[in-house]
């Protein structure tokens, strides 16, 4: 059967809407119904009109308009002939760009994810953020007694900084622009916050550590500046841990990242293959369902889809806001 929907279309820079649209489930598709859906850094970029070349990641081409959204979660409702992972009932965790802010949403078995038993459903709902900034704190080689910068103090940066501390570091620093961000972030664990637009982050880090340097940086802002910064803070020999998205050229200073020899971690799950995903994704949420990772307090707003233009136009104008949901 057919589900008719609303879903947002970007139509261009700022200009986003919610269309009326009808999903036919395809042999090996499912329609899920959303329970909640969240705003990611990569759909504020888009909104503001900077969408990234074509990559394997994307089943639209990124022009507009643009059909957004991919972080949610929900119910299943329908499943076709050939589908024999899933049944209705079943609770799933999005991990697609399949037009997930809407009531419902059509997908292909892979884009999608079981939710773990345990994980509360609004949890679940932003189980792709959570589990890639999880994955990255896991797989960041934190070593008992490093010193661990992360740059950007948003929803990733959040969760890495305390997975970071709960590996053992012995310091953990976040760099943002914001106060409202770093404070959060204090009172979430870590030791010692840094406002970029005040103090220069290089050389307090090169003071905390004699001159060293941090053991491993993690690029959570995706920034020219920051991923410049990230290099100049770094030990000879240290972790640089990717995590953010940079979707236009920028210029390096790749000498350093030569000439001392500096170790580079790619952490983007959501960027691997579905396979290790579907590993993964419940080892990643596991301290998330044991309490060990504090989610909740990053959630800052929450509004109804049909405020999908209210919801965004705050997205754009206060970084305050770390994670924004919404809600059918």
């Amino acid at each position: 059967m057919a589900v008719t929907t609303r879903a947002a279309l970007l139509k261009g820079p700022y200009d986003i809407d919610l269309i009326e649209k009808k999903l036919v489930c395809g042999d090996d598709e499912v329609i899920v119904k959303n329970n909640l859906m969240g705003i990611c850094g990569s759909d504020k970029l888009f909104y503001r009109g900077k969408l990234p070349p074509k990559t394997a990641e994307f089943r639209h081409p990124p022009k507009f308009p643009f059909p957004l959204g991919h972080e949610s979660g929900g119910t299943v409702v329908e499943v076709g002939s050939k589908v024999s992972e899933y049944q209705v009932g079943d609770k799933v965790i999005a991990f697609g760009w399949n037009n997930n802010y809407a009531d419902y949403f059509l997908s292909k078995t892979w884009q999608l994810q079981p939710v773990p038993k345990g994980l509360e459903m609004d949890l679940a709902c932003l189980g792709e953020p959570i589990s890639c900034a999880m994955y990255s704190g896991l797989n960041s080689q934190v070593q008992l007694g490093d010193t661990v910068v992360i740059m950007g103090g948003g929803f990733a940066g959040q969760i890495i900084a305390q997975c970071s501390k709960a590996k053992g570091a012995h310091k953990v620093i976040v760099v943002d622009t914001l106060e409202g961000k770093l404070k959060i972030a204090k009172k979430l664990g870590t030791d010692i916050t840094i406002n970029i637009t005040k103090e220069d982050p290089v050389a307090i880090v090169k003071e905390l550590t004699g001159g060293i340097g941090a053991d491993v940086v993690v690029e959570a802002a995706g920034s020219a500046d920051s991923f410049n910064a990230a290099s100049e803070m770094i030990r000879h020999n240290g972790k640089f841990v990717f995590y953010s998205w940079v979707t236009e050229p920028i210029t390096l200073n790749i000498s350093r990242w030569h000439d001392d020899g500096l170790q580079f971690i790619n952490t983007c799950l959501v960027h691997h293959s579905w396979q290790e995903r579907y590993v993964w994704t419940p080892e990643t949420l596991r301290p998330v369902i044991t309490g060990q990772v504090d989610i909740k307090s990053l959630v800052t707003n929450e509004f109804k889809l049909e405020q999908i233009k209210e919801a965004f136009e705050l997205a754009d104008k206060d970084d305050t806001a770390i994670k924004i949901t919404l809600r059918p």
